[in-house]
Parts: structure tokens; sequence; C-alpha cells
């Protein structure tokens, strides 16, 4: 069966991003990049929510670096959309969500191949963190406190314990945090 796997830089204080959707305190490096390919080369599709769907769509496609393992990954893996808005999508190898998240996440992780991605997309990883059907938190911890912002998680209840499968820390500050629900 595959992984759903969250993908995510988050600040000290647990926001993937600024109040006003900010990501001007993201602190990426050589580091980051290998972690960013290895990712990339362990999984078949990304799922998205509409607004981080926009914003990947918006930025991947204009990227010139085409030789780019990132760059090429990004733009040739499937990715699954979720949105209530969006009656179609235009990035290459993006298709629309046509069942209930719960419902279609669960069919995909049956399916046979490689593991899925969340990048960003807080209301799925909230939703679906709740309903049981994330296999793994990889959380990059980047050494900044914003105050405000978007936190990753909202309306978790009950809680949810973690149990910490590894960790890595980078020159940069950043640590990966690699988690797995404590059944």
């Amino acid at each position: 069966m595959r992984k759903l796997i969250v993908s995510n830089l988050v600040t000290l204080d647990g926001f993937f991003e600024g109040p006003k959707g900010e990501l001007d305190w993201f602190n990426v490096d050589e580091e980051f990049f290998e972690y960013a390919r290895e990712m990339l080369n362990s999984v078949d599709a990304i799922v998205y929510g509409r607004r981080t769907y926009e914003q990947m769509a918006e930025y991947w496609p204009t990227v010139a670096d085409e030789d780019s393992v990132i760059t090429h990954k990004m733009n040739s893996l499937e990715k699954i959309v979720f949105s209530k808005t969006l009656s179609s999508v235009e990035w290459k190898h993006s298709r629309l969500a046509k069942k209930p998240v719960r419902e279609e996440i669960r069919d995909l992780k049956q399916q046979p191949g490689k593991d899925l991605v969340i990048f960003g997309s807080g209301s799925i990883v909230s939703e679906l963190t709740q309903a049981g059907l994330i296999d793994e938190y990889r959380l990059v911890l980047i050494p900044v406190v914003l105050g405000s912002g978007n936190p990753l998680f909202k309306n978790i209840h009950p809680a949810v314990n973690l149990k910490l499968i590894r960790s890595r820390a980078y020159a940069s500050g950043n640590v990966i945090l690699y988690y797995e629900p404590a059944h």
C-alpha cells in the first residue's frame, strides 16, 4: 500500500506561511535541495489544495533549469488537486480530484505505485490528519519565529500523537523531523 507523506517547511511557532501567505522566510540551500530531490524521487504523485496548486502552477512551469531533477519532477509528476472552485487545471499532469478528499486519498493509497506527498495545503493536511490518513510527516523546521501566520494544523480534536522516527540537522540551522502516527 502506498504511503501518504506530508512534507512542509514550518516555522518554530508552527506556521507554514505568513499572515498574508508570505514564504519569504524559507531557508533553503543545497542540503535542503538534496532532501527535495530524494523526496521527489520517492513519490509518483503530489497532492495539492487549490491555493498551493495555483502558487506552484504559476512558478514551476516557468523555471528555466529544465535539467534540474527538482524542476523536472515538479513538472512531470502527477498532481491531484482538491478544489471546490476550480473547474479545470492547466499545469501538465494535473487533474482535479473527483471524490471528496478522504475518499480520494483512501482510493489512491490502495493503488499500486510509489508514495504520495502533500506540499503546503494546510486545510487538506488538517483534514487528513484528523481522518488518520497520513502515514508520515516530514517537517522541515526553519529557525524563525513569525508570531502570526497560517498554522499547518487547525482544528485537530482529539490530539494526534506522533512518534519521531528520524531527524536530521543541517548546517543552515534547519532540522528535518520525520514523524509517524503513534498508534
